[in-house]
């Protein structure tokens, strides 16, 4: 079956949370009214990599956050992959990824399980501990967020639990901007499934160029975005998963009995 996938590759605001989330609601309206039926935003929208702010601008249980995504998908009739955003909870903070369906209700609650060092992550941030295995209609889905990607072994995870679609929302910085293109390739190749990726654009004192994509199970690319501010509504077939899993039986060849043999191994 077919869906109109709206990628918001969106220019974050460096601790702006008001202008991002009025930046938000007006790009979520735009790729409404393109069609687009599932809408994807980029990680830490709401308030950029401000991680030394989250005290004064992070969402208090994600409260806000969460009314605004539901009030929009229920008024536009749309799903929403909810990117990310800085949330405190319970005295800490978390990157932490809402899903939505049309009915405006909350199907999935992610924090992201990786936390990045390069980035300082570690030292702000409390990492999450569950999967992110949800339901858009009859589209059985998964979402990760940015640094995740660098592990194989998370996103197989949510292909065996039954996604048929892998969203990565990001805030990829452009000096590993090649890593991001083959990681994506590479994960949607080895698990059959469509990959939808939304990275950010920014100006100083950030720096992230974009360049998200849509690739299907074979590893095509259908869709990469500009390094600017950029709408994209992708016609998506995920139909074709099943065929492709047909085709090369990668999930009935696994042989899992002998991956944990070399992990005890060692």
């Amino acid at each position: 079956f077919e869906m109109k996938i709206g990628c918001i590759q969106m220019n974050v605001g460096f601790g702006k949370v008001e202008e991002n989330f009025k930046r938000a609601e007006q790009l979520i309206r735009e790729v409404a009214g393109k069609g687009a039926e599932i809408v994807v935003l980029p990680e830490m929208w709401n308030t950029g990599y401000a991680l030394e702010k989250l005290e004064e601008l992070a969402d208090e249980n994600g409260e806000r956050s969460k009314a605004f995504l539901k009030t929009l998908a229920s008024e536009l009739g749309i799903h929403i992959v909810g990117g990310s955003v800085a949330t405190k909870q319970n005295g800490k903070f978390y990157n932490t990824m809402y899903v939505v369906n049309r009915d405006g209700e909350l199907v999935s609650e992610y924090s992201k399980v990786h936390l990045f060092r390069l980035m300082d992550e570690e030292k702000y941030l409390e990492a999450g501990d569950s999967m992110n295995r949800f339901e858009l209609g009859d589209l059985p889905a998964a979402a990760v967020i940015c640094y995740d990607i660098r592990f194989p072994e998370w996103l197989r995870a949510h292909a065996l639990a039954g996604a048929k679609v892998l969203f990565v929302s990001a805030q990829w910085p452009t000096p590993r901007i090649d890593h991001w293109k083959i990681l994506l390739q590479a994960r949607a190749i080895e698990n059959q499934c469509f990959v939808i990726a939304v990275n950010r654009i920014s100006r100083k004192p950030e720096n992230f160029n974009g360049q998200s994509m849509v690739i299907g199970p074979w590893g095509e690319v259908f869709w990469t975005g500009a390094q600017d501010e950029e709408l994209a509504v992708i016609d998506v077939d995920f139909s074709i998963v099943d065929e492709v899993r047909t085709r090369i039986p990668v999930y009935d060849d696994r042989r899992p009995e002998l991956y944990q043999k070399v992990v005890e191994k060692k």
